[in-house]
């Protein structure tokens, strides 16, 4: 029994060309398509663009809508804890003593002047 006889490089080179040249003529041989077929095609293509662009547009506004209203959130957010701070700040002021005034301190001396006068008499 024989061994396998290994093709050589020109063996190989010349298969190649050959398969290459079948399938070149049979790209020539193919039928080229008809006017109706390629209308068919290209309606077929307008109307998946058309497809795609209704979904991006929809998309996009579902992005601007849920942008819009985490904005929203945030705006209310801030204005509740504006609010919250304004009322700490509020009850902070109402929480200090109350500091007199120069003339305020006067009066109080002076009453204090005239009530120890008034027991001396």
């Amino acid at each position: 029994m024989r061994g396998f006889k290994e093709t050589g490089f020109n063996e190989r080179v010349a298969a190649a060309n050959k398969a290459k040249a079948k399938a070149l003529e049979m790209l020539k041989n193919k039928p080229k398509p008809s006017e109706a077929e390629l209308a068919e095609r290209a309606e077929r293509r307008r109307a998946k663009e058309a497809a795609a662009a209704e979904k991006r547009a929809a998309a996009k506004a579902a992005r601007e809508a849920e942008q819009a209203a985490k904005e929203q959130a945030e705006r209310e957010a801030a204005e509740a804890a504006e609010a919250a701070a304004e009322e700490a700040r509020a009850a902070a002021l109402a929480a200090q003593p109350k500091v007199p005034t120069a003339e305020e301190l006067k009066a109080a001396r002076d009453a204090r002047y005239a009530a120890r006068k008034a027991r001396k008499r």
